[in-house]
C-alpha cells in the first residue's frame, strides 16, 4: 500500500537523492483525471463551497492514487488581469502606451486575485491527504504577465519606442507579483512543500527575447520573488520551456532550486544533468512526444531505462513528463509512465 511522504520531495529540492524516487507533474488536465478515476468532477470547480471541497477531494485523490507524494496546483494570475488574452497571440494587450499604463487598475489586481483564488487554496489545504503537501502557488511568470498585458510582438515595439515605459512595466509587474507572493506565503505556505512559477522564455532553438533583456528586466523581478519564497522557508522550482541555456546560469545565480521542462528535440535530459545537477535539482525527463506517439509497452520500457539512469546520474531528481499532461496525451501512455516509475522504485534504483 503506497503511503505518500512529501519529505522525499523536500530532499529533491535540496538537490539530494531521496531513498524513494518521487514523481512530479506540472499540470494534469482534469479530463485525464476524470477518465482514470472514472468520476466526473471538473465542473464542481465552478460551484459553491461544498462543490469546491468535493472537487479538490477528487483532485488530491488522483495524485495519491497515482503514487505522487505531492499535489500540483497553481492559481493563474493572468486570468484575473482586465483585458486578459494577448498571451494567446493574435491581439494586442490592454497596455500599449503610457496612458494605458497609467489608467490600468493596478491597485485592484491583488483584490481580484484573492477574491477569485483564496477559496481554492483553502479547499486544497483542507483536502490534502495525510503525508502530502502541494507544489505551486501563483501561476504565470514575469515575462508571461508582460505578454498578456502588452502582447508578444508589441513588447518589442514598446522596448524600442518607449524604453522607459518598458522598464516601468517590468518594475510594476515585479511589484505586483512580489506582493501576491508575500501574501500567498503568509497565508498558505504551510500547505506547500515548494513554490513554483512557470514562465516560458524560449522555443526550440533559442530565447523568445534577447538574453540582455532577460537579465536587465526580468531576472531582477525574479530575485525579489525568490527572496520572498526563500524567506518563507520554501525552495523555488522554475518551469520554463524552450532552449534557454543562454540564461540558465543567470537563473541559478538568482536562486532557483530546481528546473522543470525539457524536450528531447532541444537537448537530451542527460545534457541537463551533466550541466546543472551539481547545483540544482532537475525534474521531468520524459518527453511528452514519447507518451503520445509510442505504444504503452514501449513507453514503460523506455521510461524504466531512462528514468533509472536519470535517478542514478542526478542528485535531486523527480520523474515526470518534460512538460505537462494535456488532454491530448493518451491515458495509456501516461499510465505506462506511472507504471515505469513504480517499477524503478521496486528495484530500488
Amino acid at each position: 500500500m503506497f503511503e505518500p511522504d512529501y519529505t522525499y520531495f523536500v530532499q529533491v529540492m535540496a538537490n539530494k537523492k531521496p531513498s524513494r524516487l518521487p514523481i512530479y507533474e506540472h499540470i494534469i488536465n482534469d479530463s485525464i483525471m476524470e477518465e482514470i478515476l472514472d468520476v466526473k468532477f471538473a465542473e464542481l470547480h465552478e460551484g459553491d463551497t461544498a462543490d469546491l471541497g468535493e472537487y479538490f477531494g477528487h483532485y488530491c485523490e488522483f495524485f495519491r492514487r497515482m503514487t505522487y507524494d505531492t499535489v500540483s496546483f497553481e492559481a493563474g494570475i493572468a486570468e484575473i488581469l482586465p483585458g486578459h488574452g494577448a498571451i494567446y497571440g493574435g491581439k494586442a494587450g490592454p497596455i500599449q502606451n503610457r496612458d494605458d499604463f497609467n489608467k490600468y487598475p493596478w491597485d485592484d489586481l491583488p483584490g481580484l486575485f484573492w477574491d477569485r483564488y483564496e477559496r481554492d487554496f483553502v479547499a486544497l489545504g483542507n483536502s490534502l491527504p495525510s503525508g502530502m503537501k502541494a507544489i505551486g502557488g501563483i501561476g504565470y511568470g514575469v515575462f508571461e504577465v508582460s505578454e498578456d498585458l502588452v502582447g508578444y510582438e508589441h513588447l518589442s515595439y514598446m522596448q524600442i519606442d518607449d524604453p522607459e515605459l518598458f522598464t516601468m512595466l517590468y518594475h510594476k509587474i515585479g511589484d505586483l507579483m512580489s506582493g501576491l507572493w508575500a501574501e500567498f506565503t503568509a497565508r498558505h505556505a504551510d500547505n506547500f512543500v515548494a513554490c513554483r512559477m512557470g514562465d516560458d522564455l524560449g522555443f526550440k532553438s533559442g530565447l523568445l527575447v534577447a538574453p540582455e533583456t532577460i537579465r536587465e528586466h526580468i531576472i531582477p523581478q525574479y530575485k525579489k520573488i525568490i527572496k520572498i519564497v526563500h524567506d518563507a522557508g520554501k525552495p523555488f522550482l522554475w518551469h520554463s520551456c524552450g532552449c534557454i541555456f543562454e540564461v540558465m546560469d543567470d537563473f541559478i545565480a538568482v536562486g532557483i532550486n530546481a528546473k522543470h521542462s525539457n524536450e528531447d528535440v532541444i537537448a537530451p535530459f542527460d545534457q541537463w544533468i551533466g550541466s546543472y545537477s551539481d547545483r540544482i535539482a532537475l525534474i521531468g525527463g520524459i518527453d511528452v512526444d514519447l507518451l503520445c506517439q509510442s505504444a504503452p509497452d514501449d513507453v514503460r520500457r523506455i521510461v524504466v531505462e531512462r528514468g533509472g539512469n536519470y535517478r542514478r546520474q542526478a542528485n535531486g531528481y523527480a520523474l515526470g513528463s518534460g512538460n505537462s499532461i494535456p488532454d491530448y496525451v493518451p491515458v495509456e501512455g501516461y499510465l505506462a509512465m506511472i507504471d515505469a516509475a513504480r517499477e524503478i522504485r521496486e528495484v530500488n534504483i
